[in-house]
């Protein structure tokens, strides 16, 4: 009878060390996940672009000549996850657009005027143009291959382009050059493409966009 007690208890006591010891195991393993959770969790900066030392400049061409200028940004973040790009999103003010390579007052204005209106931009009815940044995969260094969509007199297309990135903590420096096809976002004055015996006055449909882009500190 004593033993058989004996043994009933050293079950019980057995078997309530061993739940213990898997409680303090379990504990153990979810703390670990816990942690490693932590570690791995994304931790997203969304760094506002410094828009005052921040350019935008566009380049479009006819058959024997070009015109370029500048375009201002009105707002914009890049979203920097452990010192690389993952997002982000600018828009710019089409009713700031210039002309800078037209010495003539006169002449610089008519252009100006005609890229505001509804041949090109049409800025009274869309006053603001929007890129934003669906994937970004980083290459060598601080080359990244962007994915982005690009938003025009309220015309939205995908677009892929190469930029530069230099991130320091939450600082960054990035460079993109940008080609699309202006007929695409409406855009169709004297293309080629839908207007025909245009000679010199054709208007070729790529324009170029060189983006310099500085965050606020």
């Amino acid at each position: 009878m004593q033993t058989f007690i004996y043994v009933k208890i050293c079950i019980f006591v057995g078997t309530k060390k061993l739940n213990k010891m898997k409680k303090i195991f379990l504990s153990a393993i979810l703390s670990v996940i816990t942690l490693f959770a932590m570690a791995t969790k994304p931790h997203v900066d969304h760094v506002r672009v410094n828009t005052e030392n921040s350019t935008v400049k566009w380049k479009g061409s006819k058959i024997s000549s070009s015109h370029e200028g500048t375009v201002n940004i009105l707002k914009g973040t890049l979203n920097i996850d452990h010192g690389s790009l993952v997002g982000g999103q600018f828009s710019i003010d089409m009713s700031s657009i210039t002309c800078t390579d037209i010495q003539s007052e006169k002449k610089n204005k008519y252009l100006v005027d005609h890229l505001k209106d509804e041949d090109f931009f049409n800025v009274s009815e869309f006053p603001t143009a929007s890129i934003t940044i669906i994937n970004a995969v980083r290459g060598s260094g601080n080359s990244y291959k962007i994915m982005a969509n690009l938003t025009i007199k309220g015309i939205t297309h995908p677009i892929s382009f190469a930029a530069d990135v230099n991130v320091n903590g939450k600082n960054f420096l990035a460079t993109a050059k940008i080609k699309i096809d202006r007929t695409k976002w409406d855009i169709k004055y004297n293309s080629g493409n839908y207007f025909k015996d245009l000679g010199d006055k054709l208007i070729l449909d790529e324009i170029e966009f060189d983006i310099f882009l500085l965050s606020v500190k």
